[in-house]
């Protein structure tokens, strides 16, 4: 399988990639695989889908171009034996991407082949520098997305953030390039896969963001990080977000550099933004969002010696609005009666909250047990009790 990047990263350093459809993978961590596979099942509904481990070895043709390829249930021995398989097509990072066009009909395009040199000079180009992806950034059309015929598709953008992660990645792989070599990544289920347009708020949870490996110096700047954003005030800070701009046809982005300098006020703005179409506030969104999160709240209250030390939380929607939504925002009343059903209502496929990255969780009986600790997560439920509040604060 040619492993493409994810488009819809919006956070995180490590390189997401698209396995299929309604699969990502990321590099394997032994303590996240240890969470995943002991994981509480109270716990399920709130996190991706774990669906096992994949080998994964890098590929360079002849022009150098650097490509992943996953070899599912593949030994070091049977490498040679994919060359004649994959042929032309590892080549290309990008291979295909299906875009939904503006009419909501889906509609494909072949863009043009990303090497991974092309893609390192547009980002060099587009981005002096340690500019690369601060604070404001919109999503934009980038030179770089023309067909094969040189021509630019109709304005879909991507979120800058995951190619950056991609690129980074797979410098760090090629530094120690070894064709051989394989490296074992987490499949997990894509948990944006069923939303036309994925809004999403990608959210550092909890006070304290080390995890008990961490070293003295890496402590000491994470201690930072938390005391010098609203990890230490609220509990949580904004890690990443796209929000689709139903107006211009465009994502807006942020990224952790932008949340790392939010005030608690500029966090509750952020929240709002998130919510925000570029029309109006999506009110029919708030309740569902709310009910999820206190679910959640209840569930981590329950989990004894769990530590989520620096796993975040994502709060997804689709930023295509559904015709009886906007009925509802004439009627909040009778939008209080009916969207406010049990977790199996139809309302609750329009918003989703789940848990992701837990490199640094600790729990008692953790193959990569640091310490074992006492109660619940205090940090994650003042983190989860404060974004409550203020999106009810939003709501009101």
């Amino acid at each position: 399988v040619l492993l493409e990047p994810f488009v819809h990263q919006v956070g995180g350093h490590m390189s997401m990639m698209k396995y299929d459809e309604h699969t990502v993978c990321k590099p394997l961590v032994s303590q996240e695989l240890s969470f995943y596979e002991s994981l509480p099942l109270a716990m399920r509904q709130f996190t991706p889908q774990y669906k096992g481990v994949v080998s994964v070895h890098l590929k360079k043709d002849s022009l150098g171009n650097l490509t992943l390829i996953a070899s599912p249930g593949l030994q070091t021995e049977s490498c040679g034996r994919l060359d004649n398989a994959i042929g032309d097509s590892s080549v290309t990072i990008w291979h295909k991407r299906k875009w939904a066009a503006s009419t909501g009909t889906g509609s494909e395009h072949t863009l043009v082949k990303w090497s991974h040199t092309q893609l390192t000079k547009t980002f060099k180009d587009s981005c002096p520098g340690k500019m690369l992806l601060r604070t404001d950034l919109q999503y934009r059309t980038d030179s770089l997305l023309e067909d094969a015929n040189r021509n630019q598709p109709e304005r879909n953008s991507y979120n800058p953030w995951g190619l950056h992660c991609h690129r980074q990645h797979l410098n760090r792989m090629s530094s120690k390039h070894n064709e051989n070599k394989l490296h074992q990544f987490l499949l997990l289920e894509n948990v944006v896969s069923k939303y036309n347009y994925p809004c999403i708020l990608d959210l550092k949870m909890g006070t304290r963001q080390h995890g008990d490996d961490a070293s003295e110096e890496k402590k000491a700047r994470q201690i930072k990080k938390c005391e010098q954003s609203t990890s230490a005030s609220l509990g949580v800070r904004v890690c990443g977000m796209q929000v689709y701009q139903a107006d211009t046809g465009h994502f807006l982005c942020k990224d952790k550099y932008y949340g790392r300098k939010l005030s608690p006020e500029g966090f509750r703005q952020t929240l709002r933004q998130f919510l925000c179409n570029g029309n109006h506030l999506r009110m029919d969104l708030l309740e569902p969002i709310i009910l999820r999160l206190k679910a959640l709240l209840s569930v981590i209250r329950k989990q004894s010696s769990y530590r989520f030390y620096s796993s975040s939380l994502l709060i997804i929607y689709d930023g295509q609005e559904h015709k009886e939504n906007t009925a509802a925002l004439d009627n909040h009343l009778h939008f209080q009666k009916t969207n406010c059903t049990t977790s199996h209502g139809t309302n609750h496929a329009r918003v989703d909250v789940r848990m992701i990255d837990f490199a640094h969780t600790t729990f008692k009986g953790s193959k990569c047990n640091h310490t074992t600790y006492d109660g619940p997560d205090h940090g994650y439920i003042f983190g989860l009790e404060n974004l409550i509040k203020i999106l009810q604060n939003i709501s009101e």
